[in-house]
């Protein structure tokens, strides 16, 4: 049972609100704003199977980078769009936020209010955005979508418009976001599913189908394309995602400077070419293809969790969320993970004992912040609950890649049980 936290002022920022339906005056300002940030940029966003469509719609999109807004964006206009938006999205802007009609949201939590917004937004003809992968992705490839998607629309009735960014990943990676690399970009919008097609397929088909469409690969996009990496730093920051030595197999001894990534243990090292493979500099090169070193280290994972020698605990720096004004820090606290128990995170504040316990079937996946800026540029994870959000600080380095995956790998094994 959860113990929370003793706050001063009891009062959490709600969620169960209806958005407000975005004016025009907003949504061109949006579409104007996007434009000037998309300038000097090289863009191409095409529309297919879109011809006479208009709202309402969901827009499902798959997520890179900011930039994945502003490209939606030009695509949509001129029609008013709500989008789901995370509730680090609305610190200090939340104002801002709820006059475009944004729909706050903890993520990965049963959420109750959010499927009425969604709802509330789509029966008074306007377009709903999501990004079903709920946050940007670690290697250019899909993350998990969980099942409820398919129930979501099955439930909705309106068609269904796939959003598929290619570029967005290799432009700003999530793991040295804030060093722009020069990319054309191609944002395709397409009708995937009708309402009498939702109405004649089941929820498992549905799902079937959106991950079809959303599957996409950055470093495919690349080869086929001729993108070539200019910038000698293009490998710093890798090593976040690719934590595992696949020579050696030690984990988080990983390291990247400029244009190679090397470990630390076996001393091995390997250059990403321009063209965005690995080469390894001397031996065999184990994965050439970045997304197959990041699934193989999914792998291992996942064998650990099902064997059941998975465990992980640290004392970790806590920063909660329980209202939008700023993040509160709380001090020291312990974070056990296993797959009996799943998150538990335990610590004081002003002289009472807080418990936050995320049971394996309450979190399909896990929200994690690689350079975080607002709290230090250090790597975080999220854990939220219903009303708050707990941003931890991990002791170890280079854990949180691997913390993402035993969290999915834990809730896919409950699932089964």
């Amino acid at each position: 049972m959860d113990i929370e936290v003793n706050y001063r002022n009891k009062k959490r920022y709600k969620t169960a609100r209806y958005p407000l339906h975005q004016g025009f005056f907003w949504t061109w300002l949006i579409w104007l704003l996007s434009k000037i940030a998309l300038l000097g940029k090289e863009y191409k966003v095409e529309k297919i199977n879109m011809e006479g469509l208009k709202p309402p719609y969901m827009l499902l999109s798959n997520h890179m980078h900011f930039i994945d807004f502003e490209l939606a964006a030009m695509g949509t206009y001129p029609y008013p769009v709500s989008n789901v938006v995370s509730i680090d999205g609305y610190v200090i802007k939340f104002f801002l936020l709820e006059w475009i009609g944004a729909i706050a949201t903890r993520k990965f939590t049963t959420d109750i209010h959010l499927v009425k917004s969604i709802r509330k937004v789509l029966q008074r003809g306007d377009i709903l955005a999501m990004y079903p992968e709920a946050r940007y992705t670690p290697c250019g490839t899909r993350a998990f979508l969980p099942d409820s998607l398919g129930k979501l629309i099955k439930m909705n009735k309106v068609p269904v418009v796939a959003v598929v960014h290619r570029g967005n990943h290799l432009y700003a990676p999530f793991w040295n976001f804030r060093r722009k690399r020069k990319v054309p970009m191609h944002t395709t919008l397409k009708q995937i599913l009708t309402p009498e097609e939702i109405a004649s397929l089941s929820v498992a088909e549905i799902n079937a189908i959106l991950r079809q469409e959303l599957t996409y690969d950055e470093y495919r996009y690349q080869k086929e394309n001729g993108i070539r990496f200019r910038e000698p730093f293009r490998a710093e920051g890798l090593h976040k995602v690719l934590y595992q030595c696949p020579h050696c197999g030690e984990e988080f001894q990983m390291g990247s400077k400029g244009a190679e990534l090397f470990c630390k243990a076996c001393g091995k090292r390997w250059v990403w070419e321009e063209t965005g493979e690995l080469r390894a500099l001397d031996g065999e090169t184990e994965f050439p293809h970045i997304p197959d070193w990041f699934d193989w280290e999914r792998q291992q994972v996942r064998q650990q969790v099902r064997s059941g020698s998975y465990s992980y605990s640290d004392e970790v720096q806590v920063w909660s969320l329980p209202r939008v004004w700023r993040y509160l820090p709380l001090g020291k606290a312990k974070l056990t993970h296993d797959p009996e128990q799943g998150f538990l995170l335990e610590g004081h504040y002003r002289g009472q004992t807080y418990r936050i316990h995320r049971q394996p079937e309450q979190t399909n996946s896990l929200h994690v912040e690689y350079d975080f800026g607002p709290l230090g540029k250090r790597d975080f994870i999220d854990i939220s609950t219903e009303n708050d959000s707990f941003y931890c600080r991990p002791t170890q380095e280079n854990i949180i890649t691997k913390l993402a995956f035993a969290t999915e790998e834990i809730y896919l094994l409950s699932r089964e049980k």
